[in-house]
């Protein structure tokens, strides 16, 4: 095999274990993340709260990332023109579906605020929430008071939950922000991260992909001068 196919080989190997590496400490990190958040207990059921949303997005991401990269480094190092046309074509579906996912996220960004504010107002519309249970969950993890403000508890006459203040609800100026602002806030800025994360990623997933591609044609082609 000549040269120029020997290091593509070998580039495209260290830059699947290198992509490996990083798949597998975005997998140690959304898990830390999940730690520190901890799980919550609502009417007897034990689960993640809702700003796990997050974490749980990049240890899935990171879990196909191992698994593609995976792929590429054992289709380069075995010179095996199957393997390496899979990993081109996992990465190409993913690479497909990342810039489609970014650009939803740059076009539609009203649409997605939105979104994530009826989560929080479905939240508390539904019956019964709003006086324990799931929404007494989300203003224990968010530190947030109510759809709007501590007000939408006030109008319905109800005194004000300890979970919605950051002291004595006795106090006003102790009672937390509206879980609507505060959740559509944080989902923005992940979704802020995730796309220039999405940006960076999918550069990288094209040089990958091109490498794969030289490579398999190579091997094939070599294959094939041999055979005669």
């Amino acid at each position: 095999m000549d040269c120029g196919t020997s290091m593509v080989k070998y580039i495209l190997f260290i830059f699947n274990t290198i992509v490996s590496v990083i798949g597998i400490l975005g997998i140690v990190y959304g898990v830390l993340i999940l730690k520190s958040i901890g799980v919550v207990e609502v009417n007897g059921q034990v689960g993640f709260p809702i700003q796990a949303l997050m974490p749980i997005i990049l240890i899935s991401l990171g879990s196909i990332v191992v698994f593609i990269s995976f792929l590429g480094c054992c289709g380069a190092i075995r010179e095996s023109v199957c393997m390496t046309m899979s990993y081109a074509t996992f990465l190409l579906i993913l690479l497909i579906l990342q810039l489609t996912f970014v650009v939803l996220l740059f076009t539609h960004r009203e649409e997605f605020e939105n979104a994530m504010g009826n989560v929080i107002e479905n939240a508390w519309n539904s019956e019964h929430t709003y006086k324990g249970g799931v929404f007494d969950t989300i203003q224990k993890s968010l530190h947030c008071c109510g759809s709007s403000s501590a007000l939408d508890y006030i109008g319905k006459g109800d005194l004000v939950p300890p979970s919605c203040c950051s002291g004595s609800c006795l106090i006003p100026t102790n009672y937390y922000p509206g879980c609507r602002g505060k959740f559509v806030e944080l989902m923005t800025t992940g979704s802020d991260n995730a796309k220039y994360v999405g940006i960076g990623l999918i550069g990288i997933e094209l040089i990958g992909f091109i490498f794969a591609c030289c490579l398999a044609n190579n091997v094939r082609n070599y294959k094939r001068r041999n055979a005669y």
